[in-house]
Order: structure tokens, then C-alpha cells, then sequence
């Protein structure tokens, strides 16, 4: 039976006490650290940056699972690299040239991702496939924490399995948005490989250890 990984997002942590809350995702026995990077144009708000990465690097060994949720993604890839990012993942919606990028993240030694808004179908995806390690399904729209989950976005994660066994393609199915101690079990149900939290997981509403396998 493969591993669940579960990746909080310290969008929703105490950001006076950042390396207090890694230890609260050591802790739980957490997986990744997933690090939502907003640049207050492709979405409202502005979060954090490569200072930020690179100051929490040497506080844990957690793999590093960087979100960028920002114009112009291929003029960032190179210095979050030098960070410290593990996974680099960008938007499909915002990048002309997608395999150049993915490319460029390989370049560095890194994991390339790629995701989707609710309102990109899977089908947009279909070119580069078999080029990705990641694929982020948002199944809220993105910029703001502690919204509640959009069902239907749920619906990609099957399809994204299906065409993953048929093809022989390696790529991991990561979910963002909305995750909760209400609707995690039907999130697993998906075959979801990855599942992101940060409201859920920072209040303690999700009790991950009962389905850790």
C-alpha cells in the first residue's frame, strides 16, 4: 500500500514563530513543508519569499515543497532553488512555455510540479504529463487560507490516477485547499497522493494520525 504524504502549509502558521510551528510539523510526523509563495498579482494577497526560505532551511531536514503563486515564475526558479526548495511547483494558468520550465527546475536538481485552479480542467495538462513530478490540484482558488473546499475539484484527482496507470507516468497527485477533519476521508477516497493542510492541521482539527498508514 503506498504512504499518504502529508505536507502542512505554514501559510496558516504563526509567522512570529516559524521555526516553533516546523517543529509543531516534525512533530506530527509531517512528511513536506509546503511554503505558499504569493506575490499579491496572480493572486490578492503577498506572503513570503526566498529570505524566508532560505532562513528556515537549516531548521529542518523536511523536504521543501515550494508553491509559487506568482507572475513570471521562470525569474524566481533559479534563487528559491539556491533557497533551499525541494519541489518547485508552478501554475499552468500563468506560463506560456511549461516544458522550458519544467526543464529549468530539472536543471537545478529539483522536482518540477505544476498545478491548477479550479477552473483549469485536467485535460490542459495533457502535453507535459510525462515530464512532471508533481501535480497540485487547488480545489480552492488560491490567495487566502481557511476557505472551504470546492467538491468538484475532488473529481481530477481520479482522472489524474487513470491517466497516470495508463501511460506509465510517475508524477504525484498533490491536493491544496480546504482539507479538513470533516472531509479527509473522501479526499483519500481520490487516490490522492499528497494532501496539503494548514488551517486543519494548525488548529489541531485534523487528527492526521488516524490515517497514517
Amino acid at each position: 500500500m503506498k504512504k499518504l504524504l502529508l505536507a502542512p502549509s505554514i501559510l496558516s502558521a504563526d509567522f512570529t514563530a516559524l521555526a516553533s510551528s516546523i517543529k509543531k510539523i516534525e512533530d506530527a510526523a509531517a512528511d513536506w513543508i509546503h511554503i505558499d509563495v504569493m506575490d499579491g498579482s496572480f493572486v490578492p494577497n503577498i506572503s513570503f519569499g526566498q529570505p524566508i526560505v532560505k532562513a528556515l532551511r537549516p531548521v529542518t531536514k523536511l523536504p521543501f515543497d515550494v508553491h509559487l503563486m506568482i507572475n513570471n515564475p521562470e525569474q524566481h526558479i533559479e534563487t528559491f532553488a539556491k533557497a533551499g526548495a525541494d519541489w518547485i511547483t508552478f501554475h499552468w494558468e500563468n506560463v506560456i512555455h511549461c516544458h522550458r520550465l519544467v526543464q529549468q527546475i530539472h536543471a537545478l536538481g529539483k522536482k518540477a510540479g505544476i498545478s491548477i485552479v479550479p477552473s483549469t480542467p485536467v485535460s490542459a495538462l495533457e502535453a507535459v504529463l510525462p515530464y512532471v513530478d508533481l501535480i497540485l490540484i487547488m480545489s480552492v482558488n488560491p490567495g487566502f487560507g481557511g476557505q472551504k473546499l470546492i467538491e468538484p475539484c475532488l473529481h481530477k484527482i481520479p482522472e489524474l490516477v487513470r491517466l497516470r496507470e495508463q501511460n506509465g507516468f510517475s508524477y504525484l497527485i498533490s491536493v491544496d485547499g480546504g482539507v479538513n477533519g470533516e472531509n479527509v476521508s473522501r479526499v483519500i477516497e481520490t487516490g490522492v497522493d499528497v494532501i496539503v493542510s494548514g488551517s486543519a492541521f494548525f488548529d489541531g482539527s485534523l487528527h492526521w494520525e488516524k490515517y497514517r498508514q
